[in-house]
Formats: structure tokens, C-alpha cells, sequence
């Protein structure tokens, strides 16, 4: 495959880029304030740990939707589009779950406000299934660096929506209105998905079996080992070096208002940034070239959190610094995230499009979520210098890996899986 010309004029239309960027957005918003308020009022009111740990829960809902994601592939809606079908469903029951919590306390009513966020978790990791899926048959190939970039945007964005303005806004406008906010936000996509058109050759789903078979032989397909490495090691760094930002901050002597200021709005809205601007250059220079500097951008970015030892932040040293390079890091990860999740993209077959990319997300994610969970136990044997090394040295040599390439060249498309009988 040769490296794709650069393009000025878009082929997808405006409509479509507006309720990508907007699913991709409403699908964050009440996971991302259920997460942060749930939280903070359970400990307000001395609840458990144990019970505040089940918040904590909601997120790995995410890793494990490669379980159901051959569903959406196999059954689907012929009248209301296959994938359009499941996203109806999914925006619809993310729009009334809200609606559902209005009348409940959040701490006397904790079971059943905890068993709708559960749905809400579940809901909203389907609807990605499925507008992943679309974006994957909907942009043709140069387009797919910007369709990434506005699903990364468009995460941090609803994140930044629910689980920070919102959040904040709580002491002053209350459960019942959140729950309202967050609904009508939710219902925007909702109301944009009557004019999503699919894609016009009509997709013929695959036996069950099938897809679930594509847990396995996905792999070949996409490089073999190589691939599935590569979606281990690069995004390793970043996470390692994510799990250390809020411990090093704290160490440093920083409050917990001036953390969230930094890391959750600045971060937020940096990292937004770079991802269109990744998403909106990668056509422009290449798959190859894009994921090398994507590389070695996120070999600044670990790298500056390295500064306190360094003499330019922390103890004995500059705030304004430090603030610098916490910035530097939102600023620099996000771009590989970008070039990785349109590869991702380039490897999926159309009939199988929600599993092929549902189960490299999800190998990106556990390597990601595992690292930054990691990060504090690494700390407490080697010293916190020592485990931003770590992830410095993942990061090289994930800039010595990209310049291979056949990664930034998916294999030529192997045989279609053959349709079987509608099960």
C-alpha cells in the first residue's frame, strides 16, 4: 500500500463528521460525572472504601466489550441500518437512564442508582462498538487520521463535559438537574442519528460463530505477533507515565483543586487539541511518518515528567516548571493514540468491523489501564525517577519500532470469512 496523498477536500459529509464527533462525545457524559460524583458524595457521607471501590468499577466495563462486540456484528436491523439499529438502541437507553436516577438519592437509593450507572457503563462501551464500527466502513482511508482524531477529542471532551463542568456544577443545581443536563446532552446524538445513512452496500452478517472465531484468527490477518506487540508496547509508556502524574504533583506539595485545574481541564483540553491537529496531519505526512513523530512526541512528553529530578520543578524548584512539563505530557500522548487507533482501523474487515477493532482497542487498553496501574506498585520498589525511566525506555523503543515499515503497512486484506446461515 503506497502512503496516502495528501487531500484538501473532505468526502464525507459534514453531517456525518458532526455526529461521529458528537457520539463519540454524549457516549463519555454520564459515565464520566457518574464516575467523579458517585465518588466524591459516598465519601462525603463516610461510606466504605468497598463501596466507593465499586465506582471504580465502572471503567473496566470498557475492556471486556470485545465479549459482545461479534454480537452487534452478527445481529443488526435490515429496515433502520445494521449498526444505526444498535445505536438507536443505545443512545436511546443512555438518554433514559438519567431520566431514571432523577428521583433517586444517590446515597439512600445507592443500589439501584448503582445498578442503572452499571447499565449506563455497559450502554455507552456498546454504542462505541457500534460507532466504531461505522466510522471503520463509513471514511475511506484518508480520512480515518481524522475520524480518530475527533474520537479521541471527542472522549476527552465528554469526559472533561460530565465528569469536571458538570461535576462542578453539582453543589449549586443538584442531583435531579444533573441527571436532567446530562439527558438532553445525551439526546442531542440521539436526535442527529434520523439522518445517519450507512454505508450503501449492505452488510451481511456473519454466523456467530464466526465472529467469536475472530478472536483468534484476527491476528494473522492483521501482522501476526508483531502487531499484537505493537499495541502492547507503545501505548505501556504513556500509562506508566500517567499513573505518576497525580503522585507526583502531590509529592511536589500541590492541593488537590490546583491537580484537578491542570490535569482534568488543561490536560483535557490540550490533549483535545493535539489530537485533531494528529488527526488532521496524519494524511498530509503518512501513515509511516506519522506514527514515527507520533513516537517520538510521546518520548518528549514521558520524558518531561522526568523534570523534578532534573532541578526545574518540584521541591527546591519551579512550579510554573513543573506545570510546564504536566502539560507538555497531555500535550504529547494523545497523537498516538490517534495514528495508533487509525491502523487499528486499516486492519478491519467490513463484515466483522465492531469485533476486528473492538479487539485491538481492547489489547491497546489493558496495556494502557494495566500500566498506569502499575505505576504506583513499580514506584514502591524502584523510586519514582526510576519507573519514569522505565516508561522513558518503553517509549524509545517504540520510536525504534515505528520506523519499521511494515507497521504502518496493514497486510494485503486476507480472505473474507464466509457468511454463514443467519444463526
Amino acid at each position: 500500500m503506497t502512503e496516502f496523498a495528501t487531500t484538501t477536500r473532505l468526502r464525507t459529509p459534514a453531517g456525518t463528521w458532526w455526529l461521529l464527533g458528537s457520539l463519540y462525545t454524549t457516549q463519555f457524559l454520564a459515565l464520566g460525572f457518574l464516575s467523579v460524583a458517585l465518588v466524591a458524595l459516598l465519601q462525603e457521607q463516610g461510606a466504605s472504601m468497598s463501596r466507593v471501590s465499586l465506582i471504580y468499577l465502572l471503567g473496566t466495563v470498557w475492556a471486556f466489550k470485545l465479549l459482545w462486540a461479534p454480537l452487534l456484528d452478527h445481529f443488526g436491523w435490515t429496515r433502520l441500518g445494521h449498526y444505526r439499529g444498535w445505536l438507536l438502541l443505545t443512545q436511546a437507553g443512555l438518554v433514559l437512564a438519567p431520566l431514571a436516577m432523577m428521583a433517586l438519592d444517590p446515597v439512600v437509593d445507592f443500589p439501584a442508582v448503582y445498578a442503572l450507572a452499571v447499565l449506563v457503563a455497559v450502554l455507552s462501551a456498546t454504542q462505541d462498538v457500534a460507532t466504531d464500527a461505522i466510522a471503520c466502513r463509513t471514511l475511506p482511508e484518508t480520512e480515518r487520521g481524522l475520524g480518530n482524531g475527533i474520537q479521541t477529542a471527542g472522549g476527552l471532551l465528554g469526559n472533561l463535559l460530565g465528569g469536571g463542568v458538570l461535576v462542578m456544577a453539582y453543589p449549586s443545581i443538584g442531583w435531579s438537574a444533573c441527571m436532567g443536563w446530562l439527558a438532553a446532552g445525551t439526546a442531542v446524538s440521539l436526535a442527529q442519528l434520523a439522518w445517519l445513512s450507512e454505508p450503501g452496500q449492505r452488510l451481511t452478517p456473519l454466523a456467530a460463530r464466526t465472529l467469536y472465531g475472530r478472536l483468534r484468527t484476527f491476528w494473522p490477518d492483521a501482522g501476526g505477533i508483531g502487531w499484537l506487540f505493537v499495541l502492547l508496547l507503545f501505548p505501556f509508556a504513556s500509562g506508566l507515565a500517567y499513573g505518576l502524574v497525580t503522585p507526583l504533583l502531590v509529592a511536589s506539595g500541590w492541593g488537590m483543586e490546583r491537580i484537578g485545574l491542570v490535569t482534568n481541564v488543561a490536560g483535557s483540553l490540550l490533549s483535545a487539541g493535539s489530537a485533531l491537529a494528529a488527526g488532521w496531519l496524519l494524511p498530509r505526512w503518512g501513515r509511516r511518518r506519522a506514527l514515527v513523530m507520533a513516537a517520538a512526541i510521546n518520548l518528549f512528553g514521558s520524558a518531561a515528567l522526568l523534570a523534578p529530578w532534573a532541578g526545574w520543578g518540584g521541591v527546591g524548584g519551579s512550579d510554573a516548571a513543573l506545570t510546564l512539563a504536566v502539560c507538555l505530557y497531555f500535550l504529547c500522548y494523545t497523537p498516538l493514540h490517534v495514528v495508533l487507533a487509525t491502523l487499528m482501523m486499516d486492519r478491519v474487515h467490513p463484515a466483522s468491523a465492531g469485533t476486528d477493532y473492538s479487539l485491538q482497542f481492547s489489547v491497546f487498553m489493558l496495556s494502557s489501564m494495566g500500566s498506569a496501574t502499575l505505576a504506583p506498585l513499580l514506584t514502591d520498589a524502584l523510586g519514582m525517577r526510576d519507573t519514569l525511566l522505565v516508561g522513558a525506555v518503553a517509549a524509545l523503543a517504540s520510536v525504534v519500532l515505528a520506523w519499521r515499515p511494515r507497521l504502518s503497512t496493514p497486510p494485503a486484506p486476507a480472505t473474507a470469512p464466509t457468511p454463514a446461515r443467519p444463526s
